[in-house]
């Protein structure tokens, strides 16, 4: 299990399932390639330049002109190189993999940024901006971008991993920068109290996500993403009531 699965599976069991089994496979996403784009200029220039080279023709128009989107990721990456405190919250070991057992199940994370010597991790998100609400079914109220895409279940799982693998408990911090222009960017820190939550929902979820993986039970369609749009078979009418709660 990885993070990544795990928000998959809570977003559609049917579309992970079909991931998974290989009979389907996603669209590019060029919002995802941006945030690659961002992410590998802070691991190495060599790095950076393969990213490039290997996704040139996405990049580049054919004038040699960065498209508006990377010109853009372009001035988000300058935003941070240019900001000491965020570039000291991304000190450390890239790209570092971790592995343990947690709640019977094998889990494998890879850390953005990890600082041995002052005990803590960083992963950076692009994101809209700073300051957007979401409603959100999972904690009953508005939260921030960082509740409602996942992160912070992401780093209480990535703390949690880093515990059981190394036995010290390291800090997270997510490191963010907008789309806006001029960028904004903040550096994000979470109470102590926000991780346990996050552990009982994921608790929670874990026997119903490992019976589907295993056939054990029947996937669910969440009726929204791409593949349940793809595959979908209409079989009736709907009142127009039922369409903001579908």
């Amino acid at each position: 299990m990885s993070v990544s699965q795990l928000k998959n599976w809570l977003e559609c069991e049917a579309r992970t399932l079909a991931e998974l089994k290989g009979i389907y496979e996603r669209p590019p996403n060029k919002a995802m390639i941006v945030g690659n784009y961002v992410h590998a200029a802070f691991e190495d220039m060599a790095k950076f330049s393969q990213f490039i080279d290997e996704n040139n023709h996405i990049i580049f128009k054919r004038d040699g002109q960065k498209y508006a989107e990377f010109a853009q990721a372009d001035d988000m990456i300058d935003t941070l190189k240019n900001d000491k405190f965020s570039m000291f919250a991304m000190e450390g070991e890239k790209e570092k993999i971790y592995t343990a057992n947690w709640l019977g199940i094998d889990w494998k994370i890879k850390i953005d940024s990890i600082n041995h010597d002052r005990q803590y991790f960083s992963d950076l998100k692009t994101c809209r901006d700073l300051n957007s609400r979401y409603y959100s079914e999972k904690y009953s109220e508005y939260v921030s971008f960082v509740e409602h895409w996942g992160y912070l279940m992401q780093m209480a799982v990535y703390r949690k991993i880093i515990e059981l693998s190394t036995g010290q408990l390291y800090t997270p911090y997510i490191v963010a920068v907008t789309k806006e222009s001029p960028p904004n960017k903040a550096v994000i820190h979470f109470d102590e109290s926000r991780y346990e939550f996050e552990y009982d929902f994921i608790e929670n979820e874990l026997d119903r996500i490992i019976r589907v993986k295993n056939g054990e039970a029947e996937p669910v369609k969440c009726g929204k993403c791409e593949y349940c749009r793809q595959s979908k078979k209409l079989e009736g009418t709907i009142e127009v009531g039922e369409l903001i709660y579908l």
